[in-house]
């Protein structure tokens, strides 16, 4: 069985954070290790607070994982210091860790900043270099490039760039060789669902029917930890995005309705075959 790490946050409702990451890694057959880098407080309807974990550690979770299990895999999410960005990059680089996938988490769907600028300076120095694919919405995407994503035009504009973004900052020769592909996600956009892949070879557009649901806690997180699964299991970067999104309308479709407010999804989607 594959292993896959992710480094996140920690959501106490399940339905986003490393608790979402590990239920999409089984889901896909993968067995999932976290590491968790803030504590939340949050439920369906708001997020609370958050209580940041420091790089001491963070290094402590990180370092018997690492040197435990042959990872297959690395998802990160919610990085919301310098400090705890700056532990990540220096363990994937330290261990060469494959199939990075960065999400670039940088808001709470209802408003709650999860990262300041400082950390956003470093995400864009230390860690978008390292990634194979940055899977950022449309509002991080903007805060990534400080120009409007709105429309479908701009997604693509956004992609290109935040994949000049991370080039330029790749200072070895592992880090030359990695994909670095970049999604920009379209949940947001008027009308079908549209995501947006810039690989530097293609500019694909998926597009997909729009889910009519108040579940939609943790979408996000769901669908950058099934990359990185597939990733995990060969799938290319076109491919996997496929499935990824098809798996993700499923966990929506079949969605428990929890909650008084965006409702987690079922990672476990009946008849679903990862």
């Amino acid at each position: 069985m594959l292993t896959v790490l992710t480094i996140a946050g920690f959501d106490p409702s399940g339905g986003a954070g490393v608790l979402a990451d590990c239920k999409t890694f089984a889901a896909f057959g993968c067995f999932g290790t976290a590491a968790i880098t803030s504590l939340t407080a949050q439920n369906t309807v708001a997020v609370y607070g958050a209580y940041h974990q420091s790089a001491e550690v963070l290094r402590a979770q990180l370092t018997p994982l690492v040197e435990d299990f042959s990872l297959a895999a690395v998802k990160t999410g919610m990085l919301p210091t310098r400090e705890t960005i700056e532990e990540t990059a220096a363990t994937i680089e330290r261990h060469a860790l494959p199939h990075v996938v960065v999400d670039p988490v940088i808001r709470s769907t209802s408003g709650y900043d999860l990262i300041d600028s400082v950390a956003l300076a470093a995400l864009r120095e230390r860690l978008l270099p390292l990634a194979d694919v940055i899977t950022p919405n449309m509002a991080e995407a903007e805060r990534l490039t400080g120009l409007p994503v709105k429309t479908l035009d701009e997604m693509k504009r956004a992609a290109r760039l935040i994949r000049e973004q991370a080039l330029a900052g790749r200072r070895s020769d592992a880090e030359v060789a990695r994909r670095c592909a970049v999604l920009v996600k379209g949940g947001h956009l008027d009308g079908e669902a549209a995501d947006v892949l810039d690989d530097g070879e293609v500019v694909q557009v998926f597009r997909a029917p729009r889910i009519a649901t108040r579940n939609t806690h943790g979408t996000g997180c769901t669908l950058s930890a099934a990359l990185a699964a597939l990733l995990a299991r060969g799938c290319n970067i076109s491919e996997a995005i496929t499935r990824a999104k098809e798996y993700l309308a499923a966990a929506m479709l079949a969605a428990p309705d929890l909650g008084q407010g965006a409702g987690p999804l079922n990672h476990f989607p009946p008849g679903w075959q990862g």
